[in-house]
């Protein structure tokens, strides 16, 4: 039943009650018994029991009921239970031939009325509570997005610091093989980390016994482009011999584009060459310090590399440096 109805009684549940309890027992002790069984305590009952039984005129049944209900509302939540039990026996109450024959119509209509009021105030309840459950489980769903959002966020940004740290760490490896290994590895989880690695390093070789014939990096995808990508790390600018495998494997397929990441730089002649290749080809050069300054700043490499594939399309500049 209805909690917010019965831990007050509204004054509209309150006359009707007035007006039903008397009619549904014929003496004045009927309706002390009547409060009694449903537990309202003998404190309440004792004083008009007691006028009762000395001048039985000088209260009404109706005197009686507003007096007991008055009492039970003025008592507030230590009388919950016995409004609960009033309320719950007056909506229940079938034998109404215990009334007086004048009033057993009335009865019935006040005791049908009361009980529509309290399934009314039920039905209200019962739609507030479920729209509250709605609003709780949106927020709940609110919180969880945005947790869900804050530890993506760190968990990305841990991952990019993670990454600065081992590119750090690599310059202080002294064998260019194994540091050259390491930095694919390293740049290939930035990639992966970016969502736009297609593939890791491989190798193809030759279909006649001639072994490894082509090496390969990594293969990313932006913006529904495939790009071959190079990574060098030497001592030295790169030339134009030491570009010049990662065009052939460039021109060697269709609609691929390059791109090259070199830890020392390159020479005027190797730029030159990827200069010319972007008549047929969107090709791309780039330096591992912009990759370090744009961890450092935690930036986004998509975009990076998007500005210079714009500037190799429209200005015919394969090597824009974003420092």
């Amino acid at each position: 039943m209805n909690d917010a109805i019965i831990f007050h009684f509204p004054p509209e549940l309150m006359n009707l009650l007035v007006q039903a309890i008397p009619r549904l027992f014929r003496s004045k002790k009927d309706v002390l018994l009547f409060f009694h069984g449903a537990g309202v305590e003998s404190a309440m009952l004792k004083d008009l029991a007691l006028r009762v039984r000395q001048d039985r005129d000088s209260i009404t049944k109706y005197d009686i009921v507003r007096t007991v209900l008055t009492r039970l509302n003025d008592a507030g939540e230590s009388a919950l239970r016995a409004r609960r039990e009033v309320l719950k026996r007056v909506v229940e109450f079938e034998d109404f031939s215990t009334c007086y024959a004048d009033d057993q119509l009335t009865a019935q209509g006040l005791a049908a009325n009361i009980r529509d009021l309290v399934n009314a105030k039920d039905t209200i309840t019962r739609i507030n509570l479920e729209r509250e459950r709605e609003r709780d489980a949106a927020r709940q769903r609110r919180r969880e997005e945005q947790e869900a959002e804050y530890q993506a966020i760190k968990e990305r940004k841990d991952e990019l610091a993670s990454i600065l740290s081992e590119l750090n760490a690599l310059c202080r490896e002294s064998n260019p093989q194994r540091r050259g290994k390491a930095l694919e590895s390293v740049l290939n989880r930035l990639f992966k980390q970016q969502g736009i690695l297609i593939r890791e390093a491989f190798t193809l070789s030759g279909i006649h016994g001639e072994g490894v014939i082509e090496q390969i990096d990594g293969v990313i995808e932006l913006d529904g482009m495939v790009f071959l990508v190079e990574m060098k790390w030497w001592h030295e600018a790169l030339g134009r011999n030491d570009v010049a495998t990662h065009l052939v494997s460039v021109y060697s397929r269709g609609d691929v584009g390059g791109i090259y990441i070199s830890a020392s730089g390159y020479t005027n002649p190797a730029i030159n060459d990827f200069r010319e290749a972007l008549r047929e080809k969107v090709v791309i050069l780039c330096e591992l310090r912009e990759i370090i300054r744009l961890l450092e700043q935690e930036a986004n490499l998509t975009e990076l590399l998007r500005s210079k594939i714009r500037a190799a399309k429209v200005e015919k500049q394969p090597y824009l440096l974003a420092l």
